[in-house]
């Protein structure tokens, strides 16, 4: 029987967030990209909240790019902010995404930016 897409990312996403857990002092990137955008959250899981996030949606600079530019505009925002926020650690969830194309590039753009992973 064959998965839809959507069921499919939602299996393999299951699949990875059983092992990938967010702390405060290494919390957890996640990303999602929809057709026309990419997000990116730091999330700290044993509190359950949202340090910093950063997504093309907001940003004027990310309007006027390509897909793949604009994922690495937002991986080098959500490094800034992260760094901002005292954190240089992460724990990179790429939402049962391949890590490939703008996935990929986001998270290049971050170590660049100084992450580490």
């Amino acid at each position: 029987m064959a998965f839809s897409k959507e069921a499919r990312r939602a299996k393999i996403r299951t699949r990875i967030r059983a092992s990938v857990k967010g702390t405060a002092q290494r919390p957890r990137l996640s990303v999602f990209r929809s057709n026309k955008q990419i997000y990116a959250q730091l999330i700290d899981d044993q509190k359950g909240v949202t340090i910093a996030s950063a997504s093309s949606m907001v940003m004027k600079d990310a309007q006027s790019v390509a897909k793949l530019d604009q994922a690495k505009l937002v991986g080098k925002t959500i490094a800034e902010r992260a760094q901002a926020a005292g954190i240089n650690e992460v724990v990179f969830d790429r939402g049962g995404y391949l890590y490939h194309g703008r996935v990929k590039s986001l998270a290049e753009a971050a170590r660049e930016a100084g992450l580490k992973f």
